[in-house]
C-alpha cells in the first residue's frame, strides 16, 4: 500500500524515481567500464576519488587487501569501503551482496567462504550484472541475481552474511531494505556493511539534490537513523565505525549488526 509522504507523494512513487534516477547513472557506470576498464563511478566523479589526501570511493580503497581473482572487478568499484575486511566470513557460509555492482565483493567473498560456501550478488541493473558475470566466469559458487534491495528474490532465513558497500544508502526506502535483510537472514546471522552516513547537520538543500543522492551523499542516513532502523528491523548488537571522510556533509563507515 502506498503512504503519504510530507511532500504529498508516496513511498512507491518515490522509490521508482529514485531507483530509475540510480539505476541510469550505475548503467553509464557499466558501459563505461566495460568500453574503457575505467570510468565514472556512481560515488562521486569517477573512482580515484580522494578527500582529504586519501581515497574516498572506488578501488583505491582496496590497496592494502589481497585482491586476486577480483582486480578486474574492482576496477569498477562504486564503493565506499571493503566490506569483506570486516564481516568475517568464514568458510561453508551463505553470503549476500546487496547492490553487487561489478561483482569484486562476491569475487572476494567466495573465495573466503570456499568452495563450500555459496555468495550471490544482487542488483537491479542489468548493464552491472551483465559485467559481474564475465567477471565471474569459472568461479562455481558465484550466483548474480536480478532484483530490488526492498524485494529480496530469496527465501526468509537462507543466508548467513549480508554485506554492502555504499548501496543502501541509495535507496528511497531504507526502512524496507533492512528489513529484508534480516528476513533473509537466519537467527544469529551477520549484517556487515560499508556505507555512507550524513552528519547530523546536513542541509536541507543537499539532501533535495538527486545528483548528490547518485554520489550516496543525499540519500545517507545520520548514524542515528541508521541504528534506530537496524533495531526495529530485527537487528541487535549495532557497531559503528566512521572510517574516513567523503563529503563535507558525510562520512564512510562499517556498520555491523546481528540477527535477533
Amino acid at each position: 500500500m502506498n503512504v503519504d509522504t510530507p511532500a504529498g507523494g508516496t513511498v512507491m512513487s518515490r522509490t521508482i524515481e529514485v531507483r530509475e534516477v540510480v539505476r541510469g547513472r550505475y548503467a553509464e557506470a557499466a558501459r563505461s567500464t566495460a568500453e574503457c576498464c575505467g570510468g565514472p563511478s556512481c560515488c562521486g566523479e569517477d573512482a580515484g576519488d580522494v578527500v582529504e589526501g586519501a581515497p574516498a570511493f572506488g578501488s583505491g580503497l582496496y590497496a592494502a587487501e589481497d585482491v586476486t581473482g577480483a582486480a578486474g572487478a574492482l576496477e569498477a568499484s562504486l564503493g565506499c569501503g571493503v566490506p569483506t575486511a570486516v564481516a568475517e566470513l568464514q568458510p561453508g557460509e551463505v553470503v549476500l551482496d546487496l547492490g553487487s555492482g561489478a561483482g569484486g565483493d562476491v569475487l572476494l567473498a567466495a573465495r573466503r567462504v570456499g568452495p563450500t560456501g555459496r555468495v550471490i550478488g544482487l542488483d537491479m541493473t542489468r548493464e552491472m550484472l551483465e559485467l559481474a558475470r564475465r567477471h565471474a566466469t569459472g568461479v562455481p559458487n558465484v550466483e548474480f541475481l536480478q532484483g530490488y534491495l526492498e524485494e529480496v528474490p530469496l527465501p526468509d532465513a537462507t543466508v548467513d552474511v549480508v554485506i554492502s558497500n555504499c548501496v543502501i544508502n541509495l535507496a528511497a526506502d531504507k526502512p524496507a531494505v533492512l528489513a529484508e535483510a534480516a528476513r533473509v537472514t537466519r537467527p544469529g546471522g551477520r549484517f556487515a556493511v560499508s556505507d555512507v552516513l550524513a552528519d547530523e547537520d546536513m542541509g536541507a538543500a543537499t539532501r533535495a539534490d538527486m545528483a548528490a543522492w547518485t554520489r550516496c551523499i543525499a540519500g545517507a542516513l545520520t548514524e542515528r537513523e541508521y541504528r534506530d532502523l537496524l533495531v526495529a528491523a530485527g537487528w541487535a548488537e549495532v557497531e559503528v565505525r566512521v572510517t574516513h571522510r567523503v563529503h563535507s556533509h558525510a562520512a564512510a563507515a562499517i556498520i555491523r549488526a546481528v540477527r535477533a
